[in-house]
């Protein structure tokens, strides 16, 4: 059984979801710069992709019916891509090239691997059969269908494919706007001395690439000293402006835990302690109107906790219609010995074994070696109550999956 005291990490992922207010306002984006943004509407298809029949190989056009054993056709035309087909005479052949528009009468290609050249024309060495290496008219996208839904994060295969619709611009949902505050006198920005019992700030990079990838707009990245007076004003000038504000730090505890304390006192809480391993100490709540998500101060609980609980609830605030996948159940290459009442996320790694793939977890999972999830590629999960010996099963989630 998890602790009273503890919330289960699918349940909390599962409240935050459900508070998630989508953004609604909309823009326009060329589609060149529409990477990693979200369709605001549905988009169907305006013309057949492809808008006619074209050869998928270089070879010859042919009429399936002309051919008998031994006969040799000889070559009336020739057609490139791009170039208007015309019509493939009774009893002959057009030189085609992948691309190229089907000529009129013609129902197969032949390719070019399979014909002899001849004085009279061309040879076939292979059986033909009736529309053969044809690309059809609407074979990929056919007029009127729904090509991508509202919703869709755009990859660049979706590009492509609004591309090949002839889209050039797009109405997507407008970024959500966010704001980091991370929390500790230790902490100082590169580039500066450290003085004694300081330390580099490295939570505020390792969210601005997360939120980067996630496609959020970054609008304030303050750290800010322990005291509670500067903690409410920051929190309270930061929801002014902010969609979401992600904190690092100050939900724990102690003396100087003060992200708690000023959301009880100032704002709302609805959320504080998680059963999970790293990211015990994780909070989630309100500062006016604006969401709040109190995150560990530990580097790796940092990383860990953003992309189980917080990736979740960015999906759904920008209205996407991706959920996290379900990952993958590869043996361990590792082992566990001691049952933990938290859910478990092990940095690791998949790598290759003399009898195929198997995950690997990095030797020191304490929290504050971010090196950890340098070394890995994803996570692996110890259940609840659960341990793990070599050659189990185990769910497994590469980073690309969780910030997908």
């Amino acid at each position: 059984m998890v602790n009273s005291d503890l919330i289960p990490v699918d349940d909390a992922i599962n409240r935050l979801v459900g508070q998630a207010r989508p953004v609604s306002d909309t823009e326009k984006v060329a589609l060149t710069a529409s990477l990693d943004r979200v369709l605001a509407v549905d988009y169907t298809v305006p013309a057949d992709v492809p808008p006619a029949d074209n050869s998928a190989v270089d070879g010859y056009a042919v009429r399936a019916g002309d051919l008998v054993s031994g006969t040799v056709l000889p070559v009336s035309g020739r057609v490139a891509a791009g170039q208007t087909p015309g019509s493939l005479e009774p009893g002959t052949a057009i030189r085609i090239f992948t691309g190229a528009e089907i000529p009129a009468g013609a129902d197969s290609v032949v390719m070019q691997e399979f014909v002899t050249l001849t004085d009279n024309g061309i040879a076939i060495d292979a059986p033909v059969t009736r529309g053969q290496n044809i690309r059809r008219q609407g074979q990929d996208l056919a007029r009127g269908e729904l090509a991508l839904a509202k919703g869709t994060r755009v990859r660049a295969q979706e590009m492509g494919l609004l591309g090949s619709m002839g889209v050039t611009e797009l109405e997507v949902l407008v970024r959500l706007k966010v704001a980091i505050i991370t929390t500790g006198d230790e902490l100082v920005d590169p580039g500066k001395p450290l003085g004694p019992g300081q330390i580099y700030n490295s939570n505020r990079f390792t969210l601005l690439g997360l939120l980067a990838k996630a496609g959020c707009e970054v609008m304030l990245c303050e750290n800010l000293e322990d005291t509670r007076e500067a903690t409410r004003q920051t929190l309270e000038r930061a929801a002014t402006g902010a969609d979401f504000i992600i904190t690092t730090g100050g939900v724990s505890v102690g003396e100087e835990d003060h992200i708690r304390t000023v959301l009880e006192e100032s704002g709302q809480l609805s959320l504080w302690r998680l059963a999970s391993k790293p990211g015990k100490p994780l909070a989630f709540g309100t500062m006016g109107d604006t969401p709040v998500l109190g995150l560990p101060g530990n580097p790796a609980a940092v990383l860990v906790a953003f992309l189980v609980i917080g990736m979740p609830y960015i999906r759904a605030c920008q209205g996407r219609t991706g959920t996290t996948g379900a990952g993958e159940r590869v043996p361990a290459g590792f082992s566990t010995h001691k049952p933990s009442v938290r859910r478990e996320f092990l940095r690791a790694r998949r790598e290759m074994s003399a009898e195929g793939p198997v995950i690997n977890a990095f030797p020191n999972q304490n929290s504050g070696i971010l090196s950890s999830a340098c070394w890995a590629d994803g996570l692996a999960v110890v259940p609840e109550n659960g341990t793990i010996s070599a050659g189990d099963p185990v769910t497994y989630y590469s980073f690309a999956e969780l910030l997908e």
